[in-house]
């Protein structure tokens, strides 16, 4: 083969400009000329793998296959390498390369790596740099995927937070519209029997009455007693029966009805109690709508608060109290699933930490995550957070079974994960590690059968300004 054309098609890419062309001259001597088609797939084991692969022409994504989805997670263009790099420690590697258009590349096998360095010294710093920027590609774009992660399962537990109250009030809101013909109509029957001022006061009193009591709470047993006392108070007074569950629901009794009895005709009483209850059920329904919009709102603003997402980032005094609390309630429907308790513990007038709330919220989030991963059925986790001298400490422990010791050093290393197969990813204490270490912290881990504690301590904000 004439390698003289290759030697002048490799000077001539841009990014081997600054490679001697002796250098070059090298890498062809000992190298082997590849010619692949459209679509073609180079994975780790295949012959093509064994060294460096340097392209001449064409475009190379590398790919990577992760939930059953392949995603393109870096691009080579011509002059610049792929597969195995000089002084790399990588064994094995989850990316494949796949062919974008035919492609046209130099394989310099593995055992030639070492006699590379020596003969082709700025060829070999090239391909240092790369293998770092590659490096940091493949970890900027781990730690993305890890985001996403987090916020998939951020999305789910919100999801489920918001579905129970967002039923109520699309529930009371029906019932509502069914029961306005209701109050109307009671509202007129009412008017028609036109109240002397005694009879306009027992009105008054029957509404304040189920107003006061309506958030009364009665066990089961008591609320079916009193129900049927009061059904039996109706029918004894030429009342419909089925206004005893309203009246009951909103808190009136046989006492109230036997005081008001006296002071209403026989036409009065029976139109009264229908819009006294009509009237309770749709001002209950009403105050549904408000405590479940109310639950709404406090778990949309405790998101905003999370992820920091109406602020660009900066640093500023981050009040720790909120956030975990909020960290606690857009968890409380992961843990509830397993029947965890989350019990949140923080100091009185504990200082702020200087430093990035979105990127410090990951932090809990992971923590709490990983604890509610780790406890048993029926389990129970502790956050408690306390100043000590001039840090903060918070504290994440759960009652799971424990880190094995000899697993215990790497939980932090990325892409190690004491998970099965398929829950997790080996990044969540890596970004915690990452995020701690950026605010002047540490982050610590102490595991025993029955008791797991990650602690992290930061830095106090100087509040004496």
């Amino acid at each position: 083969m004439n390698t003289y054309p290759v030697v002048e098609r490799l000077a001539a890419l841009p990014a081997l400009a600054g490679i001697p062309r002796e250098q070059l001259q090298w890498l062809v001597d000992h190298g082997q000329v590849h010619r692949i088609e459209d679509g073609r797939t180079i994975r780790t084991g295949d012959e093509e793998m064994a060294g460096l692969l340097l392209l001449i022409s064409g475009r190379f994504s590398v790919r990577l296959d992760q939930g059953g989805v392949s995603r393109e997670v870096r691009e080579v263009t011509a002059g610049h390498i792929t597969g195995y790099a000089p002084y790399s420690r990588l064994a094995t590697t989850r990316v494949y390369v796949v062919a974008d258009g035919p492609v046209e590349f130099l394989l310099v096998r593995r055992e030639h790596m070492r006699e590379m360095t020596r003969a082709c010294y700025e060829f070999t710093a090239a391909c240092v740099h790369e293998m770092l920027d590659r490096t940091r590609e493949y970890k900027a774009d781990d730690k993305h995927q890890e985001k996403m992660a987090a916020l998939g399962r951020l999305s789910a537990g919100l999801a489920h937070e918001l579905n129970n109250p967002a039923s109520a009030v699309a529930r009371a809101a029906r019932e509502l519209e069914a029961l306005r013909e209701e109050v109307i109509a009671a509202a007129r029957a009412l008017g028609a029997t036109a109240l002397d001022g005694e009879a306009k006061s027992t009105l008054e009193s029957l509404e304040s009455a189920a107003r006061a009591r309506a958030v009364e709470e009665l066990s089961p047993v008591d609320r079916a007693d009193l129900e049927d006392r009061v059904m039996s108070w109706l029918e004894e007074h030429g009342v419909a029966a089925d206004l005893a569950y309203p009246l009951v629901e909103h808190g009136l009794t046989v006492a109230d009805l036997d005081d008001a009895a006296p002071k209403l005709d026989a036409e009065q009483l029976p139109v009264m109690l229908r819009y006294v209850a009509v009237n309770a059920a749709a001002r209950g329904l009403t105050s549904d709508i408000s405590s479940a919009a109310s639950r709404i709102h406090a778990l949309v603003a405790a998101v905003k608060k999370h992820t920091h997402m109406d602020r660009a980032p900066a640093i500023e005094p981050v009040l720790l109290r909120d956030h975990l609390r909020d960290t606690v309630t857009l968890m409380g429907s992961k843990a509830a699933l397993k029947g965890i308790s989350l019990d949140l513990s923080v100091e009185d007038a504990l200082p702020p930490v200087d430093g990035f709330v979105a990127d410090l919220n990951q932090v809990w989030m992971h923590l709490v995550d990983n604890a509610i991963d780790a406890a048993p059925e029926s389990g129970r986790i502790s956050i408690d957070a306390r100043r000590e001298r001039d840090v903060v400490v918070v504290r994440v422990v759960d009652d799971g079974p424990g880190i094995p010791t000899a697993d215990q050093e790497r939980v932090f290393e990325p892409f190690f994960t004491t998970k099965h197969v398929g829950e997790g990813r080996g990044l969540g204490l890596d970004v915690v590690r990452t995020v701690v270490l950026g605010h002047m912290g540490v982050v610590e881990l102490t595991s025993t059968p029955g008791r797991t504690e990650f602690r992290v301590t930061l830095p106090a904000a100087d509040t004496s300004a």
